[in-house]
């Protein structure tokens, strides 16, 4: 019988996760268990998702503020540290910058506008045109900055980043100076230490300050790479890809985590016989149109995965063919030349204009944001997701 339904995406629940919880079976009877009460069964090639959330917890990979603070006094000496180009977000950074602020004396904190680089906006660029200000050449002070703008608070959130932050610098215990800026050299002339806090242009931002003569920079994939009195930590992303647990500790991004998801796909093929491909996803990679916000806060969207989800997309478009190659056929003939077409199709279709269009992504950047919008960053309860048929075709029954 001909099959009627591609893609399928399901949320799956699962108890709370707490640290020390055996994710393996966890995520094995869960799916399992969903299985039996939806009635539906396995296939090879599904995939078994969990975000990266319940595998922190269960590894236990916390940091406090005072962890991060003695790392920060360590690294960067304690003194007055230039705090560059950090993302707009409490989830994702205050707890982070509480920590820096209280190992260090002042922090020169140096933000990116009119955006940040995950689209969180300070500004518009309508009003940076108004006022005449050049963002990839101007320094504004935060007098400046008022003086110009006033006061601006984010479109959904209804906060001022602004005083947010710098409220946080000085509860904590440190001066604070606010400076707006894109270009990285400009921080040097406040300090010759720096934490640099972007996350996908870190590397550049790393070189750029250390060939202009800084002293010390630091990422935060460079903050908590080693236990700071038993606290966790991420020995890859440091400090990136975490997020808010409490006001005083911050969950960091896993651990090494290739383990996990092949003992998961392992039990699965015990238990069933079948072979499903297994990852952890963070953040997926798409952007909000309204918001103009890039949802990619994490420093990858999967930090394991199995073999089988290695890889891009070899797909051929089916409204490409349908309407130069086989523009004449129709009804069951065009779908007999279709499918031929999907059964003979090269290994490796780069350049072939017949799979133009089709999305040039990493297969788990692809997976992984589908798993994101499944499972939503709320109360739905479904840190797991099972998704079948992602890897069939037109062809397939």
């Amino acid at each position: 019988m001909e099959r009627r339904v591609g893609t399928i995406s399901r949320g799956i629940r699962c108890p709370i996760i707490r640290e020390g919880d055996d994710l393996v079976s966890i995520a094995v009877e869960s799916v399992l268990g969903a299985a039996e009460s939806e009635g539906f069964t396995l296939r090879d090639r599904d995939i078994i998702a969990l975000t990266e959330s319940i595998v922190a917890r269960a590894q236990g990979n916390y940091v406090s503020v005072q962890d991060i603070a003695a790392d920060v006094k360590a690294k960067l000496g304690g003194e007055t540290v230039g705090v560059i180009f950090p993302i707009l977000s409490r989830n994702r950074f205050a707890i982070n910058l509480k920590g820096i602020a209280m190992g260090c004396k002042k922090v020169v904190l140096m933000l990116s506008y009119p955006s940040d680089e995950v689209g969180n906006a300070l500004l518009t660029w309508d009003q940076l045109d108004e006022a005449g200000i050049n963002p990839y050449s101007d320094v504004l002070t935060l007098e400046k900055y008022r003086e110009l703008f006033g006061a601006n608070v984010h479109e959904f959130t209804g906060v001022d980043y602004v005083d947010y932050y710098s409220n946080i610098v000085k509860e904590a215990g440190a001066d604070v100076e606010v400076i707006f800026a894109n270009n990285a050299k400009a921080i040097l002339d406040y300090t010759d230490c720096i934490i640099n806090c972007d996350i996908h242009t870190r590397v550049r931002t790393k070189r750029i300050l250390r060939n202009a003569g800084a002293k010390v920079v630091c990422g935060l994939d460079d903050l908590m790479t080693a236990p700071i009195n038993g606290s966790g930590y991420n020995e890859k992303y440091g400090l990136l890809g975490s997020n808010k647990s409490t006001e005083d500790k911050i969950k960091l991004f896993p651990q090494e985590c290739k383990d996990l998801v092949v003992a998961i796909q392992d039990e699965i093929m015990k238990k069933t016989g079948k072979h499903v491909e297994v990852m952890v996803y963070g953040d997926g990679a798409f952007k909000d149109p309204q918001g103009k916000i890039w949802e990619l806060a994490d420093p990858v969207v999967s930090p394991a995965f199995t073999d089988g989800l290695v890889g891009t997309p070899n797909e051929l478009k089916l409204k490409y063919l349908a309407d130069n190659d086989f523009a004449n056929l129709s009804g069951a003939e065009l779908k007999e030349a279709i499918s031929k077409s999907i059964k003979e199709k090269d290994g490796n279709l780069v350049g072939n204009m017949a799979s133009q269009g089709t999305t040039p992504r990493q297969l788990t950047d692809l997976i992984g944001s589908l798993c994101d919008l499944t499972s939503g960053s709320g109360d739905k309860g479904t840190p797991i997701i099972f998704i079948q048929g992602y890897f069939d075709n037109y062809t397939m029954d």
